[in-house]
């Protein structure tokens, strides 16, 4: 083994054995609960994720076979999973985050997330931007990929781009006119001055250091979330960033304790549609409109959580 390897398998030891310790600080108070941590992750991919088989979970997790069905055992035991027949597939066993589970994870999950944000509220704004970038650029190279896209939170700036490309992609790919940049721009606003955090999200989607798309989650009700504005730019089609958003979008609902997610879309498109479908919403109501200048059908898309 060549001095250089050494040297740097060094520093790689070194700052796993640093961050281990990191880690095991923002952890210690999941140790004092009734469960263990590899217990609490598999529920919160269940809560993030959705219903998952056990071979997900094995594979995603890297958990033995054996060690995974005792888990799941006790946690039907206590009610915090249930095994459903899969919507797709009659054949597989897909396992259920009950509501009683979810509200077992909700507090440990809200605890760890207060503690990050204290780690990096400890670091001025410039080291917290670089932090989080060098992580994602540490699991990008260990992955094996290089990076094609990032979803990140709003900056300064991004609500009027999101307006103006949404405008502007929408009058070029379908001749819609000016009333539909104006319900765009209405939408934002109300979501700037109304935010809410506990239960509302907004995802941009970046590619070479351009704006690219986006999506809203926003409070239609108590237990609905609404799925709103999701576009990608025709520049970073076919990279999955559709997909990705709604599934941002479905993951962010469950643990804000939504139990429903709708969304309002126009049947001509046809490819957010599909979309929509694969992520496993279904079309409750149409009807025929006349907006944005032309005569469309107005959908109304929903599914449980």
């Amino acid at each position: 083994m060549s001095t250089i390897l050494s040297e740097r398998a060094g520093i790689i030891r070194a700052f796993n054995r640093f961050y281990t310790h990191q880690i095991g600080v923002l952890q210690e108070h999941l140790l004092q609960s009734d469960f263990s941590l590899t217990e609490i992750r598999v529920m919160y991919e269940l809560s993030s994720r959705g219903d998952l088989t056990s071979t997900d979970l094995c594979q995603m997790l890297g958990l033995d076979a054996g060690y995974l069905s005792r888990l799941i055992t006790g946690f039907e035991k206590k009610g915090l999973v249930q095994k459903v027949r899969s919507a797709t597939d009659a054949r597989a066993v897909q396992l259920h985050l009950s509501d009683l589970g979810r509200r077992v994870l909700a507090p440990l999950e809200q605890k760890t997330q207060q503690e990050v944000i204290a780690l990096l509220q400890a670091l001025p704004e410039p080291q917290q931007q670089q932090l989080t970038a060098s992580m994602l650029r540490i699991q990008t190279l260990l992955q094996g990929r290089a990076p094609s896209y990032l979803l990140r939170d709003p900056q300064p700036g991004d609500m009027g781009r999101v307006v103006q490309q949404q405008a502007a992609l929408y009058a070029r790919e379908y001749n819609w006119n000016w009333e539909f940049e104006a319900l765009v721009a209405e939408i934002v606003a109300k979501y700037l001055r109304e935010f809410d955090p506990t239960c509302e999200r907004c995802w941009i989607a970046e590619k070479d250091g351009e704006v690219v798309g986006s999506v809203f989650v926003i409070r239609h009700d108590a237990t609905t979330a609404k799925l709103r504005m999701l576009y990608v730019d025709a520049s970073a089609r076919g990279m999955g960033i559709g997909q990705r958003l709604v599934d941002e979008c479905l993951r962010f609902a469950r643990q804000a304790g939504y139990q429903r997610m709708v969304l309002w879309t126009m049947s001509a498109l046809t490819d957010a549609c599909k979309l929509y479908r694969k992520a496993g919403f279904t079309l409750i109501e149409e009807e025929p409109t006349h907006s944005f200048g032309k005569s469309l059908v107005s959908q109304t898309w929903a599914r449980e959580l």
